[in-house]
């Protein structure tokens, strides 16, 4: 079985929601010399970006939804140390607070930005959900954060990620943090409206673009 083979299988094991098959598979694709991160960006991604699809699409509910997070996390534990034993984790990128804004309930894709973060070599302070703007900020300052990442899954509480950075604006802290957001009400055209620094619509893609905003990307 080829790497491309490897990686189809994981990505199918996860969607699934068969995670003895999904640990099975990695492990395989690491005997087979692919890279962790590779395993990552091209099995584990696209097998948890199709339960998201499948869960808008009302075909998978969220315990399923849950269960495919939980599998990922799973599947990091053995990854993570592999990244580190590579280097990919071995010096300090920069300092994110992350959490999804005030009203905002859902955490399964903030989790999994977390979790991507890290092994890019952030160190993450996880606020977790429905968190207020001045935790965001009192928090940034409290860690001397580069970043402040909140994600917003309902398009009525895209509001407080405005709100934010208007604070910041009021504090005269604006320079201070770059601002990222994400989520799935959130947009490009949404993004540039608010002037924030960095828009993802993938948990890979936040991650790269928290680098290139600490000027590692």
């Amino acid at each position: 079985m080829d790497a491309k083979d490897i990686l189809t299988e994981t990505s199918e094991a996860l969607v699934d929601l068969d995670q003895d098959k999904v640990l099975e598979t990695i492990n395989k694709g690491l005997e087979a010399g692919l890279k962790p991160m590779d395993i990552i960006e091209k099995g584990l991604l696209p097998g948890i970006n199709t339960v998201g699809d499948e869960f808008e699409q009302d075909i998978k509910f969220l315990p399923e939804m849950m269960s495919a997070a939980m599998i990922f996390q799973e599947a990091m534990a053995i990854l993570q140390p592999k990244i580190e034993e590579q280097g990919g984790a071995d010096r300090k990128v920069g300092t994110v607070v992350l959490g999804a804004v005030k009203g905002d309930l859902h955490t399964i894709g903030k989790d999994i930005v977390k979790i991507l973060l890290k092994t890019s070599g952030f160190t993450v302070h996880d606020l977790g959900m429905d968190v207020g703007t001045f935790s965001f900020i009192d928090k940034a300052e409290e860690v001397n954060a580069d970043i402040i990442a909140m994600s917003a899954l309902l398009t009525t509480t895209l509001v407080n990620q405005r709100d934010l950075i208007e604070a910041l604006e009021g504090q005269g802290k604006r320079d201070r943090f770059k601002v990222m957001v994400g989520g799935g009400a959130v947009t490009q055209s949404w993004a540039d409206e608010i002037q924030a620094d960095a828009y993802s619509d993938t948990a890979f893609s936040a991650a790269k673009a928290a680098k290139r905003l600490v000027g590692r990307g």
